[in-house]
């Protein structure tokens, strides 16, 4: 083996203790990441050869992409792409990166009693990543999704396309572009975070676009913004289903009342959080 170069196994070891100093969660499952990404292969190919040293050029490359994420650059903006509800997905900094947290509000928009034709819109699309789980799981329902930045529009067409999942995404900031149809099914994951929040200075969220974090000076701007017009926008019995912060849900309730919608309630993530809220048109 050439002076200085690692096998996988070794590789795996020292970058994980880097990345388990700067305090990073996960670090172990990280440094896989960074490897399996290399050498496109999966973690039992890892461990099946552990022993194989890396090539000056794939070490190198190791080197660069761990320097940038000790740095805090987001793992999913070093890799390039990130997984959601079994779809890998295309990440840019123009987007918020999918959460896992958010396959929760998928997971009860799925569970709702709809039609087999139903009209869904998802509100702050970002990848895409709502919309297109939406698709894959209900492949006749008719999917739009929106975002106001253009740069996240043309990502989620662009998974849209490589997924081969026929959504159709256009911009608008909230409703302002969007036909006046209805819609049985409304998604959204908005920016929800108050201002003053302290993680916004920590982890991953130093770096993704704040418009897609925070929500107004409250945190919940968002909210009132789609909720203005939604007896306009549901059909009756139409649902409306939003993520927002855990400690946010009495206040989303309150909202949703206001906005007149019935049978208003809260689900909990998979930590048991306060997550997700949903109610209906009468």
């Amino acid at each position: 083996m050439p002076s200085g170069l690692l096998t996988r196994g070794e590789w795996l070891v020292a970058a994980r203790l880097q990345l388990q100093n700067a305090g990073v969660d996960n670090a172990h499952q990280e440094a896989e990441y960074l490897l399996c990404h290399l050498l496109q292969k999966n973690t039992a190919y890892l461990y099946a050869y552990p022993e194989v040293a890396l090539a000056t050029q794939q070490q190198t490359q190791l080197a660069s992409w761990l320097a940038e994420r000790l740095a805090g650059k987001p793992l999913a903006w070093i890799l390039g792409e990130w997984d959601f509800w079994g779809l890998t997905l295309e990440v840019s900094p123009a987007t918020l990166i999918p959460r896992a947290d958010t396959e929760r509000l998928v997971e009860l928009a799925l569970a709702l009693a709809i039609q087999s034709k139903a009209k869904v819109l998802d509100l702050g699309t970002g990848t895409g990543a709502i919309a297109l789980a939406i698709k894959k799981e209900r492949p006749d329902w008719q999917v739009d999704a929106v975002d106001f930045k253009l740069d996240a529009v043309n990502l989620a067409r662009k998974n849209a396309r490589q997924l081969q999942l026929d959504i159709r995404v256009w911009q608008s900031d909230w409703w302002q572009q969007i036909p006046p149809k209805t819609y049985d099914l409304i998604l959204s994951n908005p920016p929800y975070i108050h201002p003053q929040d302290p993680h916004l200075i920590q982890g991953d969220l130093r770096f993704e676009p704040q418009t897609a974090l925070v929500g107004g000076n409250d945190g919940l701007q968002a909210f009132r913004d789609l909720l203005e017009p939604i007896q306009h926008r549901l059909v009756k019995g139409g649902y409306l289903l939003v993520e927002h912060g855990f400690d946010q849900a009495t206040a989303i309730a309150e909202l949703f009342t206001l906005g007149k919608l019935y049978g208003v309630q809260c689900h909990t993530d998979y930590a048991g959080q306060p997550r997700v809220t949903q109610g209906y048109k009468l």
